[in-house]
Formats: structure tokens, sequence, C-alpha cells
């Protein structure tokens, strides 16, 4: 199989040298990434990020951001059914308690739990780019951003305009989902709405999810802007053996409600960005969904967080620096009454050495009300060899605190453990990215020793699964990619994108033998990536998308997905999607089995 895989891909990198490249390929070297201080272009990033634009969130074939983020390398998406109706990330080997989901700077992180995580109340039609940050991101995010983060990015648009998408597909699938830009006189807003639901794959694995989300903006003047945002999530969905193999029946509604106002002022060198947030989880379970005496649990999360960023540029650089308060609580009728509060302090210096060498340091300190004061200093140094090439190298150190559900949680196959320990780490890595014409390139390796990382373990089946702390462990991995795009033109045929990639990691446990881990011995080991892009003529797409997935534990597998667009940018397209064309027979997370081939089709109205 790899020796196919890799056959494959020197074919497609061989049909990329000998396309047409006469047309000039889409700047995306120059998107600024948007962290909440120092913000530099991606090209200029001394790190490895990736990028996911308008044109592939809607190429890609896929119905979820989940769908879309399993394609991006080094990221390991763990469905349990389809179109990421409840979905897990981790980005180098992480779990999904490690990473942190962002919507344009806001943090999403639940004190529950981080299965929470991608209840993201954004409409995909909605989405302007991703931005995949992978290692280290507490220095930048703060805690929870112990392996990566994700920053999901919106925009506001100055011109009216409206975008209709529907589908019908296998599994009584149907969905519908519309974005529109209203901007009137200074003020900008946009609105979005979407509807999914399924008869289910399986026995209880259907699904209804909605989300609503809108956004608005207005420049008071030449220095001070306001932008505030509103969005809600109900996602209801059967599911079966989700949590828990021995139990069938298990039934989840869960409802996400997100509301944040800022201030950004600018004036010259200086700038500061100041916002207030709450975002609220309801999270009703059932062990069996028609009877609910027999085992139910009611949720409800609350985080509120005030923040100011700011950053000013002088003579030695620029100085970035902030503060954030948050709180979060619960009310649980299984993990009982809590409240903690935060309190962290960013400092950042980047500094520019014969405009070659660039150095950017800080250090994220942060007082949690259970465990105190924890210091997490970062670097990234960066040279820029020449125009094509930029090598770069960074170290840095993470932390993360228990959820509720690790600490607290009482259940039939689950219990928490209230002497549980944060989980820190230190990581390092060393790459190096090539930009020549329309190719992109990228390798990097990189170390993370963690110390007592969290992880849900058991001596034997007939025991339940609890957290304990590993004494170490750490990670070594390589990344590998490459990625190339053109413009469309006017050939009959055009190759317009091209990406593979290659990962590789591995993970030295130490310490608690003879038990069974529930995440940590099912983190990524092999993962390859490919996709292409062709173009028929004006109007006609064709999108091919593969991965190769091997985990520590797990079997491999291969699965292939195919989309064809027609008329993608004009006022009305049709699109076609087949997942799992391969028909394969695999499992992304605990024992839920995924679908076998699958089937969508839809519609797209533009109007502007």
């Amino acid at each position: 199989m790899k020796k196919i895989l890799l056959t494959g891909g020197l074919a497609l990198m061989w049909m990329a040298t000998n396309a047409q490249t006469d047309t000039t390929s889409q700047k995306l070297d120059e998107v600024v990434i948007q962290e909440n201080r120092i913000q530099l272009p991606f090209s200029k990033q001394s790190r490895n990020i990736s990028l996911v634009d308008r044109q592939q969130i809607e190429t890609t074939p896929a119905r979820s951001l989940p769908e879309v983020l399993s394609f991006v390398p080094g990221v390991d998406v763990r469905q349990r059914g389809v179109t990421g109706v409840q979905a897990d990330i981790g980005i180098r080997g992480g779990s999904f308690e490690q990473t942190l989901m962002l919507v344009n700077g806001i943090k999403l992180s639940d004190p529950q739990t981080g299965h929470h995580m991608m209840n993201i109340p954004v409409p995909m039609v909605n989405i302007d780019r991703v931005e995949v940050l992978k290692g280290p991101a507490s220095r930048i995010f703060g805690q929870n951003a112990y392996t990566g983060a994700v920053n999901v990015i919106t925009s506001l648009s100055e011109t009216k305009s409206l975008r209709l998408q529907g589908y019908v597909g296998d599994f009584g699938m149907k969905g519908i989902s519309f974005a529109g830009a209203l901007p009137a006189g200074k003020y900008r807003q946009n609105l979005a709405v979407s509807y999914d639901d399924s008869n289910g794959y399986q026995y209880n694995s259907d699904y209804q999810v909605s989300n609503i989300f809108y956004e608005g903006g207005v420049d008071l003047n030449a220095k001070n802007a306001i932008r505030g945002m509103v969005a809600y999530a109900d996602r209801t969905f059967g599911a079966n053996g989700f949590y828990a193999s021995t139990f069938p029946d298990q039934w989840e509604s869960i409802q996400t409600t997100l509301g944040s106002l800022s201030h950004t002022y600018l004036s010259g060198d200086f700038s500061l960005n100041t916002r207030g947030y709450w975002r609220r989880n309801e999270d009703e379970y059932r062990l069996r969904r028609n009877e609910p005496a027999f085992y139910q649990n009611f949720h409800t999360s609350d985080v509120f967080a005030l923040e100011t960023n700011g950053s000013y540029k002088s003579k030695l650089g620029v100085t970035g620096f902030g503060v954030e308060v948050r709180k979060e609580q619960i009310e649980s009728t299984n993990l009982g009454d809590h409240d903690r509060v935060l309190t962290g302090i960013f400092l950042e210096q980047l500094v520019t050495l014969a405009e070659k060498v660039d150095i950017r340091g800080g250090l994220y300190s942060n007082y949690y009300s259970e465990y105190g004061w924890k210091h997490f200093p970062g670097m990234e140094v960066g040279f820029q060899a020449t125009k094509a090439i930029r090598l770069y190298s960074g170290i840095g150190s993470s932390f993360r605190i228990p959820t509720y559900t690790d600490l607290y949680y009482v259940g039939p196959t689950n219990i928490g453990n209230p002497d549980l320990q944060p989980e820190q780490a230190r990581s390092f890595e060393i790459g190096g990215k090539w930009t020549h014409a329309n190719w992109r390139g990228e390798l990097v390796y990189f170390n993370r020793f963690s110390e007592n990382l969290i992880d849900w373990v058991r001596a034997s089946e007939d025991e339940p699964w609890q957290p304990q702390n590993f004494n170490e462990v750490t990670f070594n991995g390589v990344e590998a990619s490459a990625y190339y795009r053109v413009n469309p033109s006017t050939a009959v045929v055009q190759l317009k994108e091209l990406m593979l990639s290659y990962n590789y990691i591995d993970a030295a446990f130490t310490g608690l033998p003879g038990i069974e881990s529930r995440y940590s011995l099912t983190a990524l080991r092999n993962q390859l990536i490919g996709g292409v892009l062709v173009g028929f003529g004006k109007k006609t797409e064709w999108n091919t998308k593969m991965r190769y997935v091997e985990r520590i534990s797990l079997d491999p597998y291969f699965v292939l997905d195919m989309r064809v667009d027609y008329n993608r940018m004009g006022k009305l397209g049709f699109f076609a999607e087949a997942s799992n064309i391969t028909n394969t027979d695999y499992v992304e997370a605990g024992t839920v089995q995924m679908p076998g081939r699958w089937f969508r089709a839809g519609f797209v109205l533009n109007l502007e």
C-alpha cells in the first residue's frame, strides 16, 4: 500500500511540474495570521502553520469543518459518525483535550470536557479561512493550547452578497445553509444559518444540527472600531457506542451559545484590542435514549472572559502585551457545581537583525485559583536564507489543567480522579520552508517531552476507565509537505491544486505498565495525505482527496474521497461528492464503525 501511494504521489508531482504555469499563484503567503498581539504574514512565520483558505473549504468533499480538517497535515480528526456531528481533534499526537479551538481569536475551550471543543457555532458557508498552528501555543493563546491551536476566521464584507447552498445524500441526509452580507453605510454585517439532519447510517446514529451566526462591525473613525458577534448551535444525535461500546442506545443533545464584543484602537505604531465574551454549553446525556430515568446527566457550563491585547512598534522591534481574566463554572447533576478563575499576562518581543534574521520570544504567566502561578516561556528564530528558503527553530512550554469530567465524573463505565495534577510539556522544533513560483514545501522535526500527561486508563475490561497522570511521555515527529496552486486559466484541462504530505510520530511512554490506554496509545504514527484539483474548461472542477492513517495501537486504513463542481463561482452551481469510495472498513474514535461508501449532491446559488 505504501509503495502504491508513494508512486501515485510522485506521478501527481510530475503532472504538476509539466502543467501550464503561465498564471500567477494566489498570494497565500501574504495572508496575515490572526494572532492576538504580534501579527505576521504567513511567509514570515517561524513555525509550522497550515492555512486552509476559501477555495479549499469549498472544493473539499466535506459537509463539516472536522471533515475539512481531516486533510490538514499533522491534524488527527476522530469522528463518531458522519459530517462531524461529534468529533475530536488532535495535533502532533496530542489528544482532543490538548488542542485549542478559536473563532476569530476567541477561545472555545469548555471546562466540562474537550469533547465539546468542535461544537463550533459557525456555518461552513460563512468561514473565510482556518489557521492551524502546530506545536506549543500557550504563549500565543494561553493554556489548553498544549499541542496546537485552530483558529476559524470569518470576515465582514463591504459589499452586498448572498450565498445559498443545499444538498441531499445517503442515509436520508439533507441540509441547507445561507450566508448573506448586508452593509448599511459604515456598518458591516453578516448573517449565516445552517441546518443538517440524517436518519443515520446505522442504528441510533441519526442527527439534527442547526447553527446561526451573526457578526457586525463599524469603524467609528480612523482610529476606533467596534465588532460584535452572536452565535448559537443546537446538535442532537443518537450516540451509538460513542462513549461506551456496551450501550448502543446512548443519546445526547448539546446547545452552545457564544457572544462577544470588541473594541480596536489603532494609532500609528500602537494598537490595542479589548474584548469580552461569554460562552455557554448545555449538555443533556442519556445512556438509554428512551429511558432517561435509567441514567441521565445534565451539564451547564459558562465561561466569562475579558482580555486586552496590544502591540507597539519601535526601533527595538515589535512589542506585544496582553492581560486576560477568565471565569469558568459548571452546574451538573453528575459533576457537581464548581467554578475557577484564571488570570493571565502575555509579553512578547519581535526583533529583526540585518533583514534576514528575526527573533521572537516571550512569556505567558497565569494564575489559576486551584493551581497557583504557572509560567510558559517560548522563542522562535527565523533565517531567510534566500528569497525561496526560510529556516526556523523554536522552543516552548505548555500546560493543561484537568477538565471537570477528568476530575469528578461518576458513571458505570467512567470514573473521574480528583487527585489529578495539571499536565505540562516542553517542545522543540526545527524546520525549513521553500517557496518558488506556484510551489510551497516544508520539512520539520519536532520533539515534545510531557510530564504528568493525563489519559483515561484501565487494568482490565471489567474495570471502568479512570484518568491518571503518566510519569513521562516523549513524542518525536517529522512532518513533510508539498503544495502547488495556480489561478484558473483558459486551458481545457488544468491542474489547479496539488498537495502531498507525510507525518510520522514516535511516542515513548514511561510509567503505569500493564494498563490499557484510551487515548494516548491511539495517537497518530503514520499519516499520508494527498489531493489533486483539476479544472476542465472554465466551469468544471474535480477534486480527489485521499488519506492513509495508522495509529499506534489501531489498524491502518486508506480512504478516498472525491468532489465534482460545475460553475462553482457562477450564479448557480452544482456539486456531487463521494466519501470512502474504497468502501474501507475503519474506526476513527472508540469502537464507532464509520460508514462505507456514501454520496451527496447539491447546488450553490451566488448573488451579489
